[in-house]
């Protein structure tokens, strides 16, 4: 207990000096919104980057109401199970969702020049991303699978997540065509349709898996299995809705006139994968860190395992609001690199991270608020509830640095730098954060706490790193 007592003081002084270093660095609270120059980026960001975030949060609330749903009525394993099925899945789908991210920057670049490339670049894209999901479903088919199964995890969990996987992994493919509309679409700076089908989809998602998971209206009870169709049909009529949006919307036409299915040529391919796949790793990098704590977790115990879901749930739901943020700074800014005007990269830069930490600040002191009450809302388990909770005082340094570092990416992708940024992750996740996490997770008494010590400490590197990357590019560039 001293250990973790000294530990915690340590973490709250890095995150003081963080956060002092932060003010100083990009301005005072007189100039912070003291002129309508001012306020005028912090509006257009926070305007373009809301329904952004809600669209992005549609993503994690199809895991978040899982998660709900079999907590409540299906129990401590299928909880474990879903928290194993999404650990190992997360890998493979943010690969999917990286190479589609590679559409949007080029977009932003292009969008005021040239119709008819954009145009093209849709089309290559489409055809990467059906590809990508074909791929990516034998990958979790044969692959994930595998690794479950050699992982030294409880045979019962196993056995639950198997069939919830294999459904989730079909249903790659609808989400990685909706998010290649979608990315077009929020690349001219139109966010708020992907938002509205997010919404539409998530209410339709939360009534089938009910339906399906507590066997209503004559249906069986099919637990996991539930949650993982009820995903399919979600992430299936979003796509038909987003598709259709893209084609038919009047603003869309001086592009969509240009747009041709069987479009596909290498030069238009090849700046897509330039983004998109630096992009993929990035993705891979971090994710496939919080899928090795969950495994790491599960060695150290099926509880440990649920409540590791029940607190990454929380977490992810409050990064999405910075993965929304991150994509409004790589438009502005790529609209702005685009037009070379450099003045407007380094504000909207520094209105992104403004934004982040005020927000990371507010959900922070709502999790160390509301840490032994929050864990109610996945599970009533007791035993998950109060590791859970624990976790929860974790997350609230935890996600400070993970809003931080991502608008640290998304920034930088808008200037086209997505080579050292993915080194930067691969160095703070898999050479620092991921080997702490596993020795005081499995060496020390810290248990499934010192896992989450060690994903801190990761998130810390790579938000520091990241911000002396985007001094170091803008200086180069503007010079």
């Amino acid at each position: 207990m001293h250990f973790i007592s000294f530990y915690t003081a340590i973490l709250y002084s890095v995150v003081s000096n963080f956060y002092r270093k932060f003010a100083d660095i990009f301005s005072s609270p007189y100039t912070m919104f003291g002129s309508k120059t001012h306020k005028s980026y912090y509006l257009s960001t926070l305007m373009l980057a809301g329904p952004i975030v809600i669209s992005q949060l549609g993503h994690v609330l199809v895991q978040t109401i899982d998660t709900m749903i079999v907590g409540h009525f299906a129990g401590t394993i299928p909880l474990a199970a879903v928290s194993l099925a999404h650990s190992v899945f997360m890998i493979i789908l943010v690969i999917g969702i990286g190479f589609a991210y590679g559409l949007t920057p080029l977009i932003a670049q292009n969008s005021r020049k040239n119709k008819e490339h954009c145009a093209k670049l849709l089309s290559n894209s489409l055809w990467i991303n059906i590809i990508c999901s074909i791929l990516l479903f034998f990958t979790v088919f044969y692959g994930s699978v595998y690794v479950m199964e050699h992982s030294n995890q409880d045979p019962a969990v196993i056995k639950e997540a198997k069939p919830y996987l294999l459904i989730l992994s079909i249903s790659i493919l609808p989400l990685m065509v909706f998010n290649t509309f979608k990315q077009f679409a929020e690349g001219l700076g139109f966010t708020k349709q992907a938002m509205n089908i997010s919404i539409w989809g998530n209410v339709i998602n939360i009534i089938l898996a009910v339906i399906f998971v507590r066997g209503m209206f004559g249906i069986p009870p099919m637990g996991t299995k539930g949650v993982g169709l009820a995903a399919l049909i979600d992430r299936s009529i979003m796509m038909v809705a987003m598709t259709a949006y893209v084609m038919k919307a009047g603003y869309f036409k001086p592009y969509m006139q240009h747009f041709r299915l069987w479009y596909l040529k290498r030069k238009e391919g090849l700046s897509i994968i330039k983004i998109g796949a630096p992009v993929a790793l990035q993705y891979v990098f971090e994710v496939g860190a919080f899928a090795g704590a969950a495994l790491i977790a599960g060695k150290i115990g099926a509880i440990e395992q649920a409540s590791h879901q029940v607190a990454m749930t929380f977490a992810a739901m409050t990064y999405m609001m910075g993965s929304g943020l991150s994509s409004a700074a790589t438009i502005k800014v790529g609209n702005s690199y685009g037009g070379q005007n450099y003045y407007r990269i380094r504000e909207f830069a520094r209105v992104s991270y403004h934004i982040i930490i005020i927000a990371m600040t507010f959900t922070a002191v709502i999790f160390a608020s509301f840490h032994r009450y929050l864990p109610f809302l996945m599970t009533s388990d007791l035993n998950v509830v109060y590791v859970a909770a624990q976790l929860l005082l974790i997350a609230a340094f935890f996600q400070l640095f993970d809003g931080v570092q991502v608008i640290g990416l998304g920034v930088l992708r808008g200037m086209g730098d997505v080579y050292i940024p993915t080194i930067i992750s691969f160095i703070a996740y898999w050479l620092i954060g991921l080997p702490i996490a596993y020795f005081l997770g499995l060496k020390t008494s810290l248990g499934i706490n010192g896992v989450w010590y060690g994903l801190t400490i990761g998130l810390l590197s790579s938000s520091l790193l990241l911000y002396i990357r985007y001094r170091l590019t803008i200086k180069r560039v503007t010079a």
